[in-house]
């Protein structure tokens, strides 16, 4: 996801030169902006690999970005490696100005890297990403990326080296890059002493209908009701094939142009969320400080749920009264209004069936071989990851139920075509991510943190759907943020104790709990004979 950083004027930080003396910064932290380092990174780990080793472009290195910052780093201090995930390296220096990788660097010392994801940003190791140069992102390869990077890094300005494992190296990584955090402990222990992983999503399933479920129990219940009726309403339509009457419920949102039901489906749930790439803030874009959320989805629910809405509003919830009975589909006039006078907008051609909008059944849109993070991303999720968001088969749904896991399936057919050495699977090979552990994923000192509001939640640690779980320990943490949504730990305002209690508190816990694993760490460097 995107978002729009805005600036607070704040109190000049401090950072410390080559020689270790202190100068003093006139950019505001929040403001700050990092050079770009590039690493010299293997295109492929794992040489012995049959299956890789059948191709000859895992040979060499490629350019990998990544920036540090430096302020309050002190030797012996510990590295805290951010985890970039899905988007570019600077679109995560907030972390380092103000987020969590901030707040733990003044706590203890540390220097922050932010290291950005193979396959994204610049950081690609070929020109184009055809399916054959795409055999080399792998979750697999990631995290070794994450090991190496640690195993050699350079910080220019630094005395000294702060490789692991004799430097203490502590990942962060939220959402995807959560499960890469966790994943890296998991495997390179050996190497990276500790991580936390938030809303991190550990077990995946091909379908993915319960991202729906936190806000269909915590959002505003006359909302959520009145979509609820208005899809299975729709849905009743399309079970009877009343061609007529599904043309006229399109028009009144502006989308007749959308011929395909699954797309016309996602659009209108693009102001909740949505299968494809949905153009609103969303429920997941909420978030306890608005310099980085919105509060666009409250705005939706409310037009929807509005009951002073003008008469020629509330005159709609009848127009398609003849199909029900003579019953209104109550909030509807609201709920097209929205989507008219709001959503359709942000559509930059005003082709609502383009693939630059709501339109996703032009195939050859999709073969594309540039280099994107939306490319990238698909063909994660079309070979290991799978999460396709759809709706749910039996209960009430924000989807309507035309959208299952065949309608994101066919972008992978459309988008990957087989290569000389390498083809996407007929669905994903959820296996060979869940094989890390899934639900019963552990490591020494890896945290799991998440929110109970989270639409990712029941991928997580914290899922509904985990087993029963073990004690919080030292070693083996976890914590649920009570009204959190997607890592909302990470954000931050440079004052942690004027924040909100219950994020306040989540910081507090991670501070605590990488205090007391550096304490450990003389111990862990022995038991290694380091």
């Amino acid at each position: 996801m995107q978002f729009r950083w805005s600036s607070i004027a704040l109190l000049a930080a401090l950072s410390w030169d080559v020689e270790g003396m202190q100068i003093k910064r006139d950019v505001p932290r929040d403001q700050l902006q990092y050079d770009v380092n590039y690493f010299d990174q293997k295109i492929n780990h794992f040489r012995d690999d049959q299956k890789l080793a059948k191709s000859n472009l895992g040979n060499g290195t490629f350019k990998q970005r990544y920036y540090f910052d430096n302020t309050y780093y002190k030797p012996g201090g510990p590295v805290y490696l951010y985890i970039s995930g899905e988007t570019s390296g600077p679109s995560r220096f907030s972390n380092l100005q103000n987020g969590i990788i901030q707040i733990l660097m003044e706590a203890t010392n540390g220097l922050g890297v932010i290291l950005e994801n193979r396959y994204y940003g610049e950081s690609y190791p070929f020109s184009t990403s055809t399916t054959d140069e795409l055999l080399f992102l792998s979750t697999n390869q990631t995290i070794a990326d994450n090991a190496y990077f640690a195993e050699h890094a350079v910080f220019p300005g630094i005395n000294g080296s702060l490789t692991a494992p004799d430097t203490p190296w502590i990942l962060y990584g939220g959402s995807l890059a959560g499960a890469q955090t966790a994943l890296s402990i998991k495997v390179h222990g050996d190497v990276l002493y500790g991580g936390i992983a938030a809303s991190a999503p550990i077990k995946v399933s091909v379908g993915y209908p319960e991202w729906y479920n936190p806000i269909q129990k915590y959002a505003p219940q006359d909302c959520v009701t009145r979509i609820n009726k208005i899809v299975d309403n729709f849905d009743l339509l399309v079970s009877k094939n009343q061609t007529k009457a599904i043309d006229e419920f399109k028009a009144l949102f502006g989308l007749e142009s959308l011929t395909d039901h699954r797309d016309f489906a996602a659009a209108i749930a693009d102001p909740i969320g949505n299968p494809g790439f949905y153009h609103s803030n969303t429920w997941q874009e909420l978030n306890w400080n608005s310099t980085y959320g919105s509060r666009d989805f409250f705005y939706f629910c409310g037009n929807v749920s509005d009951i002073d809405a003008p008469e020629d509003i509330t005159q709609v919830d009848y127009a398609l009264a003849n199909y029900t009975n003579g019953e209104p589909w109550v909030g509807l006039g609201g709920y097209a209004n929205y989507v008219k006078t709001y959503t359709l907008p942000l559509c930059p051609t005003g082709d609502y069936n383009s693939s630059d909008c709501w339109g996703t059944q032009n195939a050859s849109a999709w073969a594309s071989i540039e280099n994107t993070s939306t490319r990238s991303y698909l063909y994660t999720s079309c070979v290991e990851q799978g999460a396709y968001i759809d709706a749910p088969k039996e209960g009430p749904a924000l989807l309507s139920r035309v959208v299952d896991t065949s309608y994101e399936q066919q972008w992978c057919t459309w988008a990957f075509a087989p290569g000389k050495y390498n083809s996407i699977p007929s669905t994903p090979d959820i296996d060979a991510y869940n094989d890390f552990g899934a639900f019963n994923l552990s490591a020494d000192r890896l945290a799991f943190i998440d929110g109970d509001q989270d639409v990712w939640l029941d991928l997580c640690y914290h899922s509904n759907l985990a087993p029963a779980r073990p004690v919080s320990s030292d070693l083996h943490p976890e914590y649920l943020i009570t009204g959190s949504g997607h890592h909302w730990d990470s954000y931050g305002i440079l004052d942690v104790e004027a924040e909100p209690q219950f994020i306040r508190e989540a910081h507090l816990w991670e501070t605590k709990t990488v205090k007391k694993w550096l304490k450990s760490f003389g111990d862990w460097k022995k038991s290694k004979k380091l």
